[in-house]
């Protein structure tokens, strides 16, 4: 095997090798990782985990869309946090194309898995309605209402309009209980 022999030094090469005599080289960049793309809903044939009890209701509804919630003993302060983006998206979920009955359950279980790994602000993602004639989505009125109903969120709002705007909501959740310790 050849051994690579390093190319021969040109004085440009050297003048720059003493240009930089004493630089420290910079930390690395404390950047955010980007999040992956948005899951997909997919509509189970069978449940691959426990049944997610189905206690979300369309019954009040409406036809407008809420564009913000703060479950009682929230401070606005905490809302307005969340509206100008200071808790960090930690995942997100797609329900666009889905029935009204496919997006609830799926959102019921994205909630619960949401929880369990003790994640505190999600994107949900249902898309505007644009075929709704003036009113606002089906699944955007129906979607903000369940949030409502969830007894694991503390809050929503829009989100920007870089972030999907009318077509999906920043969710703030609960944060995860510690496991009890087994005093014995």
């Amino acid at each position: 095997m050849k051994k690579k022999t390093e190319p021969p030094s040109s004085p440009d090469s050297d003048l720059f090798q003493q240009a930089l005599q004493g630089v420290t080289p910079l930390p690395p960049p404390d950047r955010i990782t980007p999040n992956p793309k948005p899951r997909r809903a997919t509509p189970r044939a069978a449940p691959s985990s426990p049944q997610v009890a189905d206690t979300l209701t369309d019954h009040g509804a409406g036809d407008i869309a809420l564009t913000e919630f703060a479950r009682n003993g929230i401070s606005r302060m905490m809302l307005r946090d969340l509206r100008r983006g200071r808790w960090p998206l930690q995942d997100e979920f797609d329900l666009h194309g889905l029935t009204n009955d496919e997006a609830r359950k799926l959102l019921a279980e994205f909630l619960r898995d949401a929880t369990q790994r003790g994640l505190r602000c999600i994107n949900i993602i249902h898309g505007k309605g644009w075929r709704s004639e003036g009113r606002d989505g089906i699944l955007k009125v129906n979607t903000r209402h369940w949030l409502t109903q969830h007894p694991q969120v503390l809050a929503f709002c829009e989100a920007p309009p870089n972030a999907g705007g009318g077509g999906a909501v920043w969710v703030l959740l609960k944060s995860a209980k510690p496991p009890e310790l087994d005093q014995t």
